[in-house]
């Protein structure tokens, strides 16, 4: 029960890592600070695409990864 949890936590791990730097950067930087990006924050973006897939995808594997990461601190 133990290896196959700590699998399934190294393969998520890896996964995790992989599809969040996969994911599209959403700052603007120093400039969109400066000259009101803020605006983003309150307008109506919703991911669509392979950027909503990715962002599913993340998610899941986040969820996935806490889960085993408690398991395995219970019975350790």
């Amino acid at each position: 029960m133990h290896s196959i949890v700590l699998t399934i936590l190294i393969v998520t791990s890896i996964g995790l890592i992989l599809f969040v730097l996969l994911q599209p950067s959403k700052s603007e930087g120093l400039s969109g600070a400066i000259t009101g990006g803020a605006e983003q924050l309150f307008g109506k973006q919703k991911a669509r695409g392979i950027d909503a897939v990715l962002n599913r995808i993340t998610i899941f594997l986040s969820v996935v990864f806490f889960v085993c990461a408690f398991i395995l601190g219970y019975f350790a």
